[in-house]
């Protein structure tokens, strides 16, 4: 019973989490369409949400000796890239397309299984990679020519590059005999990422005035104010803490399941709050999508400590059995 409990409550975090994140484009586009840089919008996102864990980075401050290049690049790739690439893209595309896209990163993260990492991947999982590409081609019309927007899809892909470092980077942190509190890697990743990010967007030639006034979301007018402190508070630090509890208390590939629930939060509150609609060929893509995700999360296995009857970075059918847990697992934008 304890161990039913204890998962119902993991599982309780990873849908916060989910619709944390997925709130997170409704309440920045509005700012951005305002007349806020899409990088000022991220720079308030990540330093604001920084500031807020502080705290948390004095307690774990031993770990800026002890795993510096793991706080570097999870600063770089799991925040400041990743919510650079997506904010950037839902300025020029709708939210559920961009965050549909960025779904490519769980098929992203079995190429680097395979390729790089030279594990054997199985047949189902490969399977899902193939659907989420297919997905990919009918939410961005690919028939049209790209005329969607092709810079709007190269920067979702971008996102979707940096949260397959997240990825590597989740899996990484989790080694050794100390791993890496999960709390103190994201405050330091916050610090880290709202220092780059610093440097990029400028935030001393914003507007701040804009702050101060108001956003049209959908044909109604929200407080600048009380955006960015949903986008700080909510789809930040919950979002954030929330995720990675979740994502070590539950199996990875279940936590990360969950998490594509994000995308399905984002679009419904796009259509609801900013009256963006899709066609019928992008909403049956982006199912499509989602289930590549699904099927590719759910399917990927831990290197076998013995020989494998495919040998490495060879595509094997799946065993018999329950799942194992892949460490691969993470937030998104």
């Amino acid at each position: 019973m304890h161990v039913s409990q204890r998962r119902s409550a993991s599982l309780g975090l990873a849908l916060v989490s989910a619709f944390a994140f997925g709130g997170s484009g409704v309440a920045a586009k509005p700012l951005i369409e305002a007349g806020l840089d899409p990088l000022h919008v991220v720079w308030l996102r990540v330093a604001g949400a920084a500031l807020v864990m502080l705290p948390v980075a004095w307690r774990h401050r031993a770990l800026v000796t002890r795993r510096p290049a793991l706080l570097v690049g999870f600063g770089l790739l799991g925040v400041a890239g990743v919510q650079a690439f997506y904010f950037a893209a839902i300025s020029r595309i709708p939210v559920g397309v961009a965050l549909l896209v960025e779904y490519l990163a769980p098929a992203l993260v079995l190429l680097w299984v395979r390729f790089v990492q030279r594990r054997p991947v199985s047949r189902a999982a490969a399977v899902g990679v193939v659907l989420a590409v297919g997905g990919l081609a009918s939410v961005v019309e690919i028939w049209s020519g790209l005329s969607f927007d092709a810079v709007g899809l190269l920067l979702a892909l971008g996102a979707a590059c940096c949260q397959v470092g997240y990825f590597v980077l989740s899996d990484h942190a989790g080694d050794g005999d100390e791993p890496a509190p999960p709390m103190g890697v994201i405050a330091y990743g916050l610090l880290v990422g709202a220092v780059v990010l610093t440097v990029v967007a400028r935030p001393w030639g914003m507007d701040w005035s804009l702050l101060g006034g108001s956003a049209d979301m959908g044909g109604t007018r929200v407080a600048g104010a009380l955006l960015v402190g949903w986008i700080v508070l909510i789809a930040t630090v919950l979002a954030y803490m929330t995720g990675v509890v979740s994502v070590r208390r539950l199996s990875p590939q279940v936590a990360g399941v969950v998490a594509c629930l994000e995308a399905v939060v984002a679009t419904v509150l796009a259509w609801v709050l900013l009256r963006e609609h899709l066609s019928a060929p992008q909403i049956v893509g982006g199912v499509v999508v989602l289930i590549g995700a699904f099927v590719a999360q759910s399917t990927t296995r831990e290197p076998p400590t013995g020989p494998t009857p495919g040998g490495p970075g060879e595509v094997v059918d799946e065993p018999a059995g329950e799942p194992e847990r892949l460490s691969a697992a993470g937030p998104t934008a």
